[in-house]
């Protein structure tokens, strides 16, 4: 795809802010799918990830904010249908299957996995390291 025909474009293209699929977020704080579908604390990288791999075209926008939410930071756009109507991915026709969509995929990034392994797997060295405490007295 040509790169200078679509930034003029991107304000057309639909907003994800990760609250949207936050399961830590209310209703009221922006959660836009149903608590037992979201995830949690998904990353605009994230979600940029899950839409390259469902070979949708994004955008990530890091210096922009959740208006419920000016701390919290970045959005991602993307866009679900090609100039002539087409889809780019038949599967994904609205806003909400494709929130639903990337909610599902997000525990799965390779990013998350890595970082859950490394942390079983430093609980364990820490628990062996601590059988060897308490070695000489002090006088």
């Amino acid at each position: 795809m040509n790169v200078d025909g679509e930034l003029p474009n991107i304000k057309r293209w639909i907003v994800l802010y990760p609250v949207y699929m936050n399961s830590k977020k209310t209703m009221a704080e922006g959660r836009r799918i149903g608590l037992s579908k979201a995830c949690e604390n998904p990353t605009c990288a994230e979600i940029g990830d899950c839409c390259s791999y469902l070979k949708l075209p994004f955008a990530i926008e890091i210096d922009k904010a959740y208006p419920r939410d000016f701390m919290q930071k970045g959005r991602v756009r993307v866009l679900l249908k090609k100039e002539d109507g087409t889809l780019f991915n038949p599967t994904i026709s609205s806003r909400k299957q494709l929130m639903l969509r990337v909610a599902d995929m997000v525990p799965k990034h390779h990013g998350r996995t890595k970082k859950q392994e490394a942390a079983v797997s430093t609980s364990n060295a820490g628990a062996s390291n601590k059988s060897g405490k308490g070695g000489k007295k002090r006088r």
